[in-house]
């Protein structure tokens, strides 16, 4: 190639997982134990642009205008090391990344920075790939940046190797108009990452019992999100949170990510429902809760949400677009 610097900017989405995974079957390629279910969010977005030039010495990465930590340069240059590979080249590149949401809110950024990144840098280097290949390219980054890669409601297949581990798309975003209305509770970086509690699931007695669960749930699941039936989805999102929780409660060491306010959260959700307003919850790896609904009851739940006093701030998202050049 030549003709440098060259650049692109791509625009992704986080996602929220209503089929989480937990536990990987290879750590380095990213290769989950189970498929999993999401939507991505057209509010909480990276917008990212990746410069090749072959006078930087070394790849650099900024994140709100700001230099990110060493590690995550590292992290994000691995990344790009692949796509060079794919494209025969060795330059190094400027990143420049944004986020419209905190990092930190509840929101997995990993996810749509992955997404974005692997677009961008794809689209810089002059590579032609479908959205199959840019998903397992950028699952390698980070595992949910798999699914940010497609619009809408979305199916990872877990596969065994890296050809079959990918996702795709099981409807677009309009299809249903469902928020995901995040009550943040705590902000910050975790104890525990979920790349570190992901090594851990296989310690936990209840690995086995949660795998057996979901295999039963992820076709419940689609039926749901195709007939656009909360009702049926609702119960059966909630219950695999739980078991993805009392899996990371069980490992060794134990992980407890949850705090007070969380539960009482919780509690309020079974009050609303019993009240007749129609919202369900699920839970990543964090302590805040993401209070699924349908946008006809969007204000009645996030008014609800807000008046709880461990809430610190609220956050809403619906189906959006998959990762795009910009």
């Amino acid at each position: 190639m030549n003709a440098y610097p060259r650049s692109a900017t791509a625009n992704a989405g986080a996602n929220i997982a209503l089929i989480k995974y937990w536990g990987v079957r290879d750590a380095t390629l990213n290769i989950p134990l189970n498929d999993s279910v999401s939507f991505t969010l057209d509010t909480t977005r990276t917008t990212t642009t990746v410069t090749f030039d072959p006078d930087l010495p070394a790849d650099e990465l900024l994140i709100g205008g700001e230099p990110a930590a060493p590690a995550a340069t590292e992290r994000a240059s691995r990344h790009l090391d692949i796509l060079r590979e794919m494209a025969g080249v060795s330059w190094r590149a400027r990143i420049v990344s944004e986020n419209t949401f905190p990092m930190g809110a509840g929101i997995a950024s990993s996810a749509s920075a992955f997404a974005a990144l692997t677009v961008a840098a794809a689209a810089a280097l002059g590579l032609s790939l479908d959205t199959r290949a840019l998903s397992r390219i950028a699952r390698r980054g980070s595992g949910s940046a798999a699914r940010s890669i497609e619009g809408g409601f979305v199916w990872w297949h877990a596969g065994i190797d890296d050809a079959t581990s990918y996702a795709e798309q099981i409807a677009p975003p309009e299809h249903w108009d469902l928020c995901d209305i995040v009550a943040v509770v705590e902000e910050g970086e975790k104890r525990v990452s979920s790349a570190q509690g992901h090594l851990l699931a296989e310690s936990s007695p209840f690995l086995e019992t949660r795998l057996s669960l979901v295999h039963k749930a992820l076709p419940r699941v689609r039926e749901a999100i195709l007939n656009r039936d909360l009702a049926t989805l609702g119960p059966i999102i909630e219950t695999d949170a739980l078991a993805m929780h009392f899996v990371m409660m069980s490992s060794q060491p134990r992980l407890f990510y949850w705090t007070g306010a969380t539960l009482d959260i919780l509690k309020a959700i079974e009050r609303w429902r019993d009240e007749g307003l129609p919202v369900w919850f699920t839970i990543d790896a964090g302590p805040n809760v993401h209070l699924i609904c349908e946008a006809n009851h969007r204000d009645a739940v996030a008014t609800a949400a807000r008046s709880l006093p461990g809430v610190r701030d609220i956050i809403i998202a619906r189906p959006g677009p998959g990762a795009t050049l910009v």
